[in-house]
This record gives C-alpha cells, sequence and structure tokens, in this order.
C-alpha cells in the first residue's frame, strides 16, 4: 500500500519535515546579524546628527530662527540667513520632480502595458537605468555647454513677449533654475521609472482582465484601475525621487547660478543649500564653519520631513486604494 503523500513529504528531508537545528542556528545567526546591521544604521545616523549639532551649535545660539528666515549671506559681517538658499532647494526640486515623475509615470505605463515587445521594453528599461551610473559633474558639464545654450533663445523669446508673466520676468543670461531643474529631472529619472514599473508590474493580471471585462478602454483602463491600483509603489518612486533632487550638489553647483536672491522667475540664477555647503566650505573660517553646519541641519531637517509626508502620503493611498490598514 503507497504511503499518504502528507507521510511522505513530512519524512526527513520532505518539504514539511521540521527545520533541523543546522537550520535553526542559520536562522538564528541571520537575525542577530539583521539586528546588528539596523543597530548600526541607527547609530551611524545619530552619530552623524551628533557631530554636525555640536559643530553647529555657536550658530543656532548666536543666530537662532533668524537664521532661516534671513535673507543675506556676508561673511565679513557675520550676517547668515539661508532662506534663499531653501527658497532655492524646494524650487529647483519640485520643478525636476514635476518633469521628471511625469515622464518617470509615462516611461512605466510605456514599458508595462503593452505597447512595445517585452524584449524591446527591457533594452529600454536598460537605457533608463544607465542614466543613474552617470557622475553628477557629467550631468553639470553636460548642462553648462548643452542645456544652457539650448535654453537661451527660448529664455529671450519668453522674456520679450511674455516677461510681464513672473515665471519669465528675466532672461537666462547663464546659469539658473530652469537648467539646473532640467537636468535634476533627468537625474531622478531612473529612480522615479524603475521604482514606479516594478510598482505597476506588481498588479496581477486579472486585475486588468476584470477591467477590460467591464468594457473599458485601453486608457481607462491604466487610468483608472491601473495607476491607482500601483498608486503606493509609484508615490515610493516620488518620494525618493524628490530626496534625491534635494540632496543633489554637484550638477546643481555647477548650474544654478550660486545667487543668493529670491526669485520665480525660471530663468533667474539662485542658489541652493547643498549647492551652498559645496561651495563655500573648502574656503570657510571657524565662524562660516559653525553657520554651515546650521545650514546642514537645516537640509537634513528638510529632508526628513518630506520622507515622513511621503510617507504618510503612502500609507493614505493605500488604505484608500489598496484596502490595507
Amino acid at each position: 500500500m503507497a504511503r499518504h503523500q502528507f507521510n511522505v513529504s513530512s519524512s526527513v528531508g520532505g518539504v514539511c519535515a521540521p527545520p533541523s537545528s543546522r537550520q535553526l542556528t542559520s536562522d538564528l545567526l541571520f537575525r542577530g546579524l539583521a539586528w546588528c546591521c539596523a543597530a548600526f544604521i541607527i547609530l551611524l545616523t545619530g552619530y552623524i546628527l551628533y557631530k554636525i549639532g555640536v559643530q553647529a551649535v555657536p550658530a543656532m545660539q548666536q543666530h537662532g530662527l533668524g537664521f532661516i528666515f534671513g535673507t543675506t549671506w556676508d561673511v565679513s559681517r557675520d550676517t547668515f540667513g539661508v532662506l534663499p538658499e531653501i527658497w532655492g532647494t524646494l524650487y529647483s526640486s519640485l520643478l525636476a520632480l514635476l518633469i521628471g515623475g511625469t515622464f518617470g509615470v509615462a516611461i512605466a505605463i510605456f514599458l508595462t502595458q503593452e505597447f512595445i515587445g517585452p524584449r524591446l521594453a527591457s533594452v529600454f528599461r536598460t537605457i533608463v537605468e544607465m542614466l543613474a551610473a552617470i557622475p553628477s559633474v557629467v550631468f553639470g558639464l553636460w548642462g553648462i555647454y548643452v542645456v544652457i545654450p539650448m535654453l537661451r533663445p527660448m529664455s529671450e523669446f519668453l522674456n520679450e513677449y511674455l516677461g510681464w508673466f513672473p515665471l519669465f520676468s528675466t532672461d537666462l543670461a547663464g546659469p539658473g533654475l530652469a537648467p539646473a531643474a532640467l537636468v535634476l529631472a533627468i537625474m531622478i529619472l531612473p529612480t522615479v521609472a524603475a521604482i514606479s514599473v516594478d510598482a505597476m508590474r506588481r498588479i496581477p493580471y486579472k486585475v486588468k482582465e476584470a477591467a477590460y471585462g467591464m468594457g473599458t478602454t485601453r486608457w481607462e483602463a491604466i487610468l483608472k484601475v491601473m495607476l491607482p491600483t500601483a498608486s503606493s509603489g509609484i508615490l515610493a518612486a516620488l518620494v525618493l525621487g524628490f530626496g534625491r533632487a534635494l540632496g543633489e550638489t554637484m550638477a546643481l553647483a555647477m548650474l544654478i547660478g550660486n545667487s543668493n536672491q529670491i526669485n520665480i522667475s525660471l530663468f533667474a540664477p539662485a542658489n541652493t543649500l547643498a549647492s551652498l555647503l559645496a561651495s563655500s566650505f573648502p574656503e570657510a573660517g571657524v565662524v562660516e564653519v559653525q553657520a554651515l553646519m546650521y545650514a546642514a541641519l537645516v537640509l537634513l531637517a528638510i529632508t526628513f520631513l518630506v520622507n515622513v509626508g511621503g510617507l504618510a502620503i503612502q500609507q493614505y493611498t493605500v488604505r484608500k486604494f489598496e484596502g490595507k490598514r
């Protein structure tokens, strides 16, 4: 008489066999290693904050909140304010997210919704992901020699005929917000596109089949079913892309103009916190270093708030569109 299938599978070496002492030991070691890695990351983050905070304390005591709302960075008078840099950081990052996020989600739809064959989609995805391997200084040089000359005639035309509109109130004399935001959008594009593609591919095929079964067209299925279902993953991609844009340094230092002003014009020069740190730190004295450390803490706080806000929005979309708690 043949043995029951359960007895066969539960015998030694079967799929349902209880874990051996070796497997339990390996599991215990892996759990311990994972906990050690997590603790190391937390301790390292705390150590970085402590070292920056200790050096920033004198500037925090001297300038207080006036440092955040001040608009002057004058080393000779010991006057420091980073409001123009905060404006430039958020403005350039939002513009980059608007451009890069739109194209990233469009690429994800193009690659996952059967507009092209699987092999060609794999080639396109590889090309987009290769953009992440290009050093930021190369993007900066490309922006100086290609993007700025390309945008200058358009900026002159817009400023001449639509100069009454605040976004075009200046022309592009050299580095400025528009070339910096455009290059930044290309830099965050691989992150947004790759994570959005994964989010779209995680949707079970039966969801699309059910949408078509209800009589929807392809675009109705994409816009009303697929995108809302993948919204949590797409939002995670946008948050990561925004965080990447906030911290980008070298390309922006080369393209944004490093001008300490607040201007809504797309073609006006500006400055960012990361660019301020990169350009001022090598020649800074003791007092200016303390102010720069204060600026670094402000940048960390902005990044933290953006990630917390993005996580809250992501959790909201998960509850709303996926029904999870």
